[in-house]
């Protein structure tokens, strides 16, 4: 086990846990909200409808895992996810279409973090160039989360919402549910799915980077 502790590691990871979670939590928060306009009350009473990111952590998803990846086993990879947000879909006016907005807003609000970071990284990099870093990652990272939330594999948003697409039974999808971490941590030790998880992240964020780019100068 290689622990580095110096200074600039600690910064960086640092830096890049925050990021993480905070992203984390606004996909969270976004699942939250959109279930509470669109009338289910659920996650309003559970606490889930705020920005406060104490309430979208899981031990295992926000602390434990990306700590270990980020400053005990550094390999250029990370790994993480927030608190599930619990909703009842019987509580929607039109159940299938807002269960799908309410699964895609999780993914959407990443994508709109990377590209307020692409707008805003690129204004304040004429003032200061050293704030390159920063959002560069909050774009890197936003990316990724909508992308890999969105691979067809319940539970994960992209799965809840291939389930309707294919008229997957509710027993089918809890079962898949079941398997699904096991096969998410094998898939992500396989290089070619590494790869071509790479290669999604590299199309979905190129306009974020042309953005930032074009803004930078």
């Amino acid at each position: 086990m290689d622990l580095a502790l110096d200074p600039e590691h600690l910064r960086r990871g640092l830096i890049l846990y925050i990021v993480l979670i905070s992203s984390l939590c606004v996909h969270e928060w976004a699942h939250a909200v959109t279930a509470h306009k669109l009338g289910d009350d659920t996650p309003d009473r559970e606490g889930r409808v705020t920005l406060n990111p104490l309430v979208h952590m899981d031990l295992l998803g926000s602390v434990i895992l990306p700590i270990l990846f980020i400053f005990v086993f550094p390999a250029g990879m990370i790994f993480g996810w927030g608190k599930p947000v619990m909703f009842n879909p019987a509580n929607f006016r039109h159940r299938t279409r807002d269960e799908v907005l309410t699964t895609l807003a999780g993914p959407a609000s990443n994508l709109g973090l990377a590209l307020l970071a692409a707008i805003a990284g690129g204004l304040m990099f004429r003032a200061d160039p050293r704030t390159a870093e920063l959002f560069v990652q909050i774009i890197s990272i936003n990316v990724l989360l909508a992308v890999f939330n969105l691979i067809p594999l319940p539970p994960l948003d992209g799965g809840r919402v291939m389930r309707h697409v294919v008229g997957m039974t509710e027993e089918t999808f809890y079962n898949l549910s079941r398997w699904s971490f096991l096969i998410i941590l094998i898939a992500i030790n396989i290089p070619a799915f590494r790869a071509v998880l790479g290669l999604v992240m590299g199309v979905v964020g190129f306009p974020f980077m042309v953005i930032y780019r074009l803004l930078a100068g």
